[in-house]
């Protein structure tokens, strides 16, 4: 694809993206991804790490399978994240808790931007997503009671409309249509799919620009 990190700064700075539009793509429908104006307090807010690098001569990114015994999110795929702990940055809540759960020492990563901001509602949870590059591909060290899984997905399979996919699900009485990313035998749904379904448009309106 020829992608390299200046190109993918620029994708992530579009002036003209709609953002919302392909978040929406991947959202479970009806589900809100921006937090209602007039629900009271304020949310939980961590960040996750979009983590890009290069493998057999391809652009891979980073997820995980969380663990099934874990308490929240059990099973389910992800990309490496979690809260914002007091006295940091956003960046550096993303750069640690990458650090934690898979290994990847924060001064081999290099910020190239962010996504938009989403909501995730069971949690009442405010999640930053950041994009970073690895110039080589990176020696993951899984943490063990955390990290069940890890996959390496190579960047192309997010261009492949066969991989986008949706299924009816049952929540609290309520079938919703839930679309998800096929990633081999997993499926890759929730806020996850909804951020690389932003960063896929911002890519492709760029290739395509």
């Amino acid at each position: 694809m020829g992608l390299t990190p200046e190109l993918i700064v620029q994708a992530l700075q579009l002036s003209s993206f709609d953002a919302a539009a392909y978040q929406k793509l991947m959202a479970p429908v009806p589900r809100a991804i921006r937090r209602p104006e007039n629900l009271a307090g304020r949310p939980r807010v961590g960040a996750v790490l979009l983590l890009l690098y290069p493998k057999n001569g391809q652009l891979h990114f980073v997820l995980t399978r969380r663990q099934e015994d874990l308490n929240a999110h059990a099973g389910q795929i992800s990309f490496p994240g979690g809260r914002q702990d007091d006295g940091e940055t956003l960046a550096q809540t993303a750069l640690r808790e990458t650090h934690e759960e898979i290994g990847i020492d924060p001064a081999h990563i290099q910020l190239l931007g962010e996504l938009t901001s989403i909501y995730i509602p069971p949690s009442d949870f405010e999640v930053h997503p950041f994009v970073g590059w690895q110039n080589s591909t990176p020696l993951f060290r899984p943490a063990v009671g955390e990290v069940a899984e890890i996959l390496e997905v190579p960047l192309t399979h997010l261009f492949d409309p066969t991989h986008r996919r949706q299924e009816p699900r049952d929540f609290n009485g309520l079938t919703l249509q839930i679309p998800y990313f096929a990633v081999g035998e997993h499926k890759v749904w929730g806020a996850t799919a909804v951020m690389l379904s932003e960063f896929f448009g911002r890519l492709e309106q760029l290739l395509t620009s």
